[in-house]
This record gives C-alpha cells, structure tokens and sequence, in this order.
C-alpha cells in the first residue's frame, strides 16, 4: 500500500522521527542510527531510511534531541601530552588510543572531541557527557584537574591506591617483569632504570622491574624530564661521562629514550647488545626497523582505546563499570 496513505505528513505538522519510523517499517532507534550513519544498521536500510527521509523532507533535530535527551551525545578526549619536536601528537601514543576510540564512540553515535588540559573551560569541553583523558601527568595532577569537573571520567594509566576513578591501561607491572626476566637470563647484573618515576606508569614499570630481579642486580634510576630521542641521549652520554661504562643493561621507560641511549653508547664505542643490552617500551613501529632491531614491551594501545570508549558509555548508561588493565608482550630482537 503506498506510504503516503498510510502515514502522510500532515500540511500543518512537522514529520517526527516517530512517523517517518512507521513509514519505513522500523523502529524509532533504527530512524536515528541510520541518519547518524551508524554502522549498527545496514547499508541498505540506511539508504532507504535517508531516501524516505529526503522524500519527507525531514531533517533530524540534533540539538532538541539532545535537550530532550539531557545529553550532548559528545564525549571530551583530554591529552595530557606536551608536543615537543623529538616526540610529535603523530607518534603511536595517543593516536592508536584515540583511534580505537574514535571507532567505538562514533559507532554508538558519539561525537568525539579533542582537547587538552588548558582548554577545559571551552563550552563543547564542559557540554560533554563525559571526559577520556590520556595521561596522569606527573603526579597524577592531571586526573586531579579533570577529577573537579565532576563529569564522568575514564583515565588511560595505572591504577593507585585509594582512588574512585576508572582507569585503563597496560599491565605495567607485568612489563617491567619481563625485561628484567630477558635481563636475568643474559646474566645482566648492573642495571639502568631510565624513566620519570613522578609517572605513574613508569613508577609500576619500575617496580615490576626491581622486585623481579630480587637482589640479582644493581638498578641505577635516571629520571629525565621527557620521552624523547634527545633526552635518552643526554642521560646515558652523562653517565658515561661522569662513570665510564658502569652498567651492561638499560631498561628505558619508552622506545625514543632506548634509541636515543643506544646512540650514545655507540658514540662510546660501547656494542648493543654485546656490551650494553637495552630494552625499550611501547614498541612502536620503529623499534622494529632501528638499528639494530629494539627489544621491546608491546602494549595493544588500539585495544586499550576501544575499551576506554566502552567504560565511558557504560558510565554515562549509568552500568557497573571496573577499571581494567590489558597484557603486555616482550617483543624480543637483537638488542
């Protein structure tokens, strides 16, 4: 029977979501993921739902829908990373995190939007029904920050004790546990530590890696300011220096920092991993191609951003939701 007998705009009445559903034979929530795109409904219903709708002339009223709704349909993505030139916002961390989460809130009608921790106060930030934030910052004073809007909140990291905030992250812990299983059975007995401690993150990395070498090795902690190439460099260079070559292991809080260590105890003359082994954090797709090829803890960040997305929705659904920490995996090569 032709649609336009049965549910007919009427001259005087604007077409509601709830009409153009009947006339399509669906629901009101398939009307509404299809004219959000959303992959849950299928190509060909989309197409049809749309046509139906451009025939009707029906326009979805995003902003009374979220009125209604008491929502944004929004969720904040905060980076807590300061972009410097040895260590660029296009390096694998945040973008697998944030393409993880990109895919999962888009795909249940979310927008996502970017921002950092000096721009909180901007009003698509505070109109957000709940904020992503990646980082702890030193101290954990980032989450402290974000923690004082009162909005949902979902933090990649490490857990601490006597907090109420959901965190998702790697299994740190585990990380450190397993360069310094690589490290025991190379017989590696002076060791270098080379990460910010203030980090949550690296402080479990850290410990996991002192307790599991249980009083089999000497551990020296360096703590550079920063995750890059250059303060890598300068942190072994210095020690060199100052001591010759005391140490025949590093275990470096990120791949950039293990890179720039190894250059520096080539400059020395010191051979990787002959002399000196070193094992890096992250393994980011260059570890895999330097020179020589970067034993490294693999975290699954890609998956890491799916599940923070899904704890977010389930917070703002208003569901039980626990932190959550995923494995990591040492990616033994040639260092």
């Amino acid at each position: 029977m032709p649609a336009n007998k049965n549910a007919a705009r009427k001259s005087d009445t604007a077409l509601t979501m709830e009409d153009l559903a009947k006339l399509a034979g669906v629901s009101k929530i398939t009307v509404s993921r299809a004219l959000r795109d959303s992959p849950l409904v299928t190509v060909e219903t989309r197409e049809k739902i749309r046509a139906l709708a451009e025939q009707q002339g029906y326009r979805l009223n995003v902003s009374a829908r979220n009125l209604r709704m008491g929502r944004s349909y929004s969720v904040a993505v905060v980076v807590e990373m300061t972009p410097v030139r040895g260590r660029p916002m296009s390096d694998p961390y945040p973008l697998e995190l944030l393409g993880g989460i990109t895919q999962e809130l888009t795909t249940a009608g979310y927008s996502v939007v970017l921002t950092s921790k000096q721009l909180m106060n901007t009003a698509p930030v505070m109109g957000a029904d709940g904020l992503i934030l990646l980082g702890q910052g030193s101290h954990s004073e980032a989450v402290h920050a974000l923690q004082q809007t009162g909005m949902p909140l979902v933090v990649w990291g490490a857990p601490e004790a006597d907090t109420d905030y959901i965190v998702v992250g790697s299994d740190n812990r585990k990380g450190g546990i397993s360069a310094a299983e690589r490290f025991i059975a190379q017989g590696r007995q002076k060791l270098v530590f080379l990460g910010d401690v203030d980090h949550a993150e690296v402080q479990e990395r850290c410990a996991g890696f002192i307790d599991a070498m249980g009083g089999r090795a000497t551990v020296h902690i360096i703590r550079p300011k920063a995750f890059t190439f250059e303060a890598g460099f300068d942190s072994i260079s210095s020690l060199l220096r100052k001591k010759g070559a005391p140490f025949d292991g590093v275990f470096a809080a990120s791949d950039l920092l293990a890179m720039g260590a190894i250059r520096a105890l080539a400059e020395k003359n010191l051979r990787v991993p002959e002399n000196v082994s070193v094992i890096g954090y992250d393994d980011t797709p260059g570890a895999a191609s330097f020179v020589p090829p970067l034993t490294s803890v693999h975290q699954y960040l890609r998956d890491g951003g799916v599940l923070l997305a899904k704890k977010m929705l389930g917070l703002i659904e208003g569901h039980p939701v626990a932190s959550e920490m995923l494995p990591t995996t040492l990616m033994v090569r040639q260092t």
